[in-house]
């Protein structure tokens, strides 16, 4: 039997509303992992308004999920606004930041390839 736990963070068996997994915190960006390995990783993440996350570029594609308030997305140098219930994708090696206008809550997942490529 595999004793190593694949989620994490949060009660198993058990019905969870997801935005209440997290809480917003003033002038903070919170984060709670639930998974993470060399090929996936899941993040909630809560962010005050007006805070963010700089841009950056990943090895992986990272799809990320709103699930309260909105968000700007930047992906190269496209702006996207995404609100409760979207979501966007941003390609991997493409640089990428998100910010809160508004406070906003998202679950992103990183999907990365096996062989690095």
């Amino acid at each position: 039997m595999n004793t190593t736990e694949l989620i994490k963070n949060v009660a198993k068996s058990k019905v969870l509303n997801t935005t209440e997994l997290i809480e917003y915190s003033k002038q903070k960006v919170v984060s709670r992992t639930l998974a993470q390995n060399d090929y996936l990783t899941l993040t909630l993440f809560a962010f005050a308004a007006g805070e963010g996350i700089s841009s950056h570029a990943s090895t992986g594609d990272a799809m990320i999920q709103v699930l309260d308030g909105e968000g700007q997305i930047t992906i190269g140098t496209e702006k996207y606004t995404v609100g409760s219930g979207q979501m966007i994708i941003m390609p991997a090696n493409i640089p990428h930041a998100v910010d809160a206008v508004v406070s906003f809550k998202m679950l992103l997942t990183v999907v990365k390839p096996s062989d690095g490529n």
